[in-house]
């Protein structure tokens, strides 16, 4: 039986490290992905701007109304928390479920297979080289992880720092040696274009900054500090996109960028040449595990909560000493990720089929948590709110619509995955059997 001691985190965790965390998990592979997509659904380079603007102006919404949970129910569950307070412990025990099973692990999964793809370019395994990669890179974090929150947050900081230095390098490559029109063959204006789904790539490259939420046990005042992590991690990210898209347009243009598979070694290469692509394709899998190691820390969290709250599972919130971090929580979502790279591996298309895999089930949790700023406005209305979501309702209304929309997208345009992944979260229905002792 643990005890109340040996699961209650401590509090180890600054604005800087945890700003290192989020701006680590938001910033990896979407912006060398996204923006191809992107380009083929604008007709112009100011719409093409403009969606990388208004997907930044909808994230900062979101982390608004997520610095007002987080700062009056700071809680390493995180958003398990906020769920759990607003609906009950039935939704939160299906979130718990959800994320474990499917959203954490499968994201871990398809950052895993990115790095996998570049590496398997500059170390080739054979066949199943990706795979290879990708499961290298999930065991060896889950082991750093495994060690302790001081080397897991040490590491955080360095691989953000590398992620930033190759993503300033493709910056400056576009804004200071970029020719439009010396990219590849420019590609035909799209006959039909469609910019909601432009803007459901721009959100997904946004994606992971919701991660600070389960910072918020671990954080040493979140009633000051989890306003300043999401605050000063979604500008950098903002700011750090901007750049990065316009450099996109200053070196390749609209034309080239529609018809550029990886735009950021086409940059690279059209301005700096082959030496700088390859360099660049390292840079991509650093900012791979930046995301990787963000998502392995703050993902266990959850596992965590729901052993406080289920004594049945009550091993994956016990708290190491020594390490200071939920090592049952840790190692559990290590095996899980693992299986499902293992599972991605043999379809030949890992990082498409996870990302069909979590989509509708995430986005679905997320409208939840946006909703959950009303109802928990309204029940607790003497709770001390050390922040306060500005132009309330306006702001989780439009957070609330956005998710809404990009619940429709994932179902919409998903494959079976999705269906694989909405089975999965029907099988932890037997959690709400288990009753609170």
């Amino acid at each position: 039986m643990t005890s109340l001691a040996d699961t209650t985190p401590p509090r180890t965790l600054g604005v800087a490290a945890g700003v290192a965390i989020l701006v680590g998990v938001v910033l990896g592979v979407g912006v060398f992905r996204a923006p191809q997509v992107v380009a083929l659904n604008v007709t112009s380079e100011a719409a093409y701007i403009g969606l990388w603007l208004l997907g930044g102006a909808i994230t900062l919404i979101g982390a608004l109304c997520y610095a007002e949970l987080g700062s009056a129910y700071p809680h390493e569950g995180g958003e398990y928390h906020f769920l759990s307070r607003a609906y009950g412990r039935p939704t939160a025990l299906m979130f718990a479920w959800a994320r474990g099973a499917v959203i954490q692990p499968g994201a871990i999964a398809a950052v895993a297979f990115v790095y996998g793809d570049y590496m398997a370019r500059i170390a080739p395994l054979g066949e199943f080289g990706p795979a290879w990669h990708a499961a290298s890179a999930v065991a060896a974090l889950t082991g750093l992880n495994l060690a302790g929150t001081l080397q897991s947050k040490t590491a955080q900081i360095t691989l953000t720092l590398v992620d930033l230095a190759a993503l300033g390098a493709l910056i400056v490559a576009g804004l200071a040696f970029g020719e439009p029109g010396a990219g590849p063959a420019a590609s035909a204006a799209p006959a039909n274009p469609a910019a909601g789904l432009a803007l459901v790539f721009v959100l997904l490259t946004y994606g992971g900054w919701n991660e600070a939420a389960y910072l918020g046990g671990e954080v040493r005042r979140p009633e000051r500090d989890m306003l300043r992590i999401l605050a000063i991690g979604v500008g950098v990210v903002i700011v750090v996109y901007t750049l990065a898209n316009y450099a996109y347009l200053r070196g390749l243009g609209l034309e080239g960028l529609r018809a550029a598979d990886a735009p950021g070694a086409e940059l690279m290469r059209q301005t700096l040449g082959e030496g700088a692509a390859a360099a660049l394709a390292a840079g991509v899998a650093v900012a791979a595990l930046s995301t990787l190691n963000g998502t392995l820390f703050t993902g266990a969290r959850t596992f965590a909560a729901l052993g406080r709250d289920l004594p049945a599972l009550g091993r994956l919130a016990v708290w190491s000493a020594h390490g200071k971090n939920p090592r049952g929580a840790i190692l559990v979502q290590g095996l899980g990720s693992l299986l499902l790279v293992g599972l991605g591996g043999a379809t030949r298309e890992g990082f498409q089929a996870m990302v069909d895999y979590t989509a509708p089930v995430f986005w679905g949790f997320m409208l939840l948590c946006a909703l959950s700023l009303f109802v928990l406005r309204r029940r607790d209305p003497a709770t001390a709110r050390p922040f306060r979501a500005p132009l309330y309702p306006l702001t989780p209304a439009i957070f609330a619509l956005s998710c809404a929309g990009l619940l429709y997208s994932s179902l919409a345009y998903t494959g079976a995955g999705a269906l694989w992944g909405v089975a999965i979260l029907a099988l932890g229905l037997p959690l709400l059997l288990l009753k609170r002792s």
